[in-house]
């Protein structure tokens, strides 16, 4: 949270209204224990060209950056969003048939109000980063309602939301605490409904347990277990969606099943139902 807040005010100073920016590529239960297959990601293949890692641009994440023509900026700031996430090709003959078709993945930063709302878009056949949506913001300065609209008209235009209801895609976080408790906190103090997409989401640590049967405690556990090397900062929002991706993709990968792990009750909304007997 201390890199978000380090972020902040350099972020906030830029507060041009600037349209969000999508990043387009080119194009039941599983409990036995399976084999882990060699999965390689970008991050450990070795290329031409140097492999040092760069810190993604914030002002480029969330549409403001001005120095595309600053070769020392594209130096030193990453601009890609789906650079540490590219697969070999041969890896997805391997992907079971999965029942969504993208997964949002949302991965918030800030305890005592939500300070950075990252979501990437993975494509559920090819495993590509098929969108993004960043925001790091301040309540004082940008309402999470504004935040939430652009949000909204971001997923009409991925074709994501139509009719009142999420089509084929869901919401993949690693725990329970980011949609069942923090959003609508947030949503409370910032005097708005609880917006009907966040009714159901998948923990993607209930599937890691009921697919590889041995329990992780988080995004490191899992990483480190499947061998995933590290990316990036960690409680830096936007890197962590990028390796819980990771993690998704050495998961779809091995033949997991990705599902819909918590729910909540339409008349209640604050009731949460947890569909996995097994979980963490």
């Amino acid at each position: 949270m201390a890199l978000v807040r380090t972020c902040l005010s350099k972020i906030l100073s830029h507060r041009t209204r600037n349209p969000f920016l999508s990043y387009l590529s080119p194009p039941p239960l599983t409990l036995s224990l399976p084999r882990i297959h060699s999965f390689t990601l970008s991050a450990s293949l070795s290329t031409s060209h140097t492999t040092r890692f760069k810190p993604i641009c914030l002002y480029h994440s969330q549409g403001k950056c001005t120095k595309m023509d600053d070769l020392i900026h594209l130096e030193k700031f990453n601009h890609d969003s789906s650079r540490e996430l590219q697969v070999n090709i041969s890896e997805l003959n391997k992907i079971r048939s999965q029942n969504l078709d993208f997964f949002l993945i949302l991965d918030l930063e800030g305890k005592v109000e939500i300070l950075e709302f990252p979501v990437l878009m993975i494509s559920a056949k090819t495993l590509q980063v098929e969108g993004i949506f960043h925001r790091v913001w301040h309540d004082t300065a940008i309402p999470f309602k504004e935040v939430i609209e652009e949000f909204e008209a971001w997923l009409m235009q991925q074709k994501l939301w139509i009719g009142g209801e999420l089509n084929r895609a869901a919401f993949v976080t690693c725990g329970n605490w980011d949609l069942k408790t923090k959003v609508p906190q947030q949503c409370e103090v910032s005097r708005i409904k609880l917006p009907p997409y966040f009714m159901e989401w998948i923990n993607l640590k209930d599937v890691y347990l009921n697919f590889y049967n041995r329990r992780a405690t988080g995004m490191v556990t899992m990483m480190k277990e499947l061998q995933i090397p590290l990316v990036g900062r960690h409680h830096l929002g936007i890197d962590d969606t990028k390796n819980i991706a990771r993690v998704l993709q050495h998961m779809l990968v091995d033949g997991a099943l990705i599902q819909i792990t918590a729910r909540r009750n339409p008349r209640s909304p604050r009731d949460v139902n947890f569909l996995f007997k097994n979980r963490i």
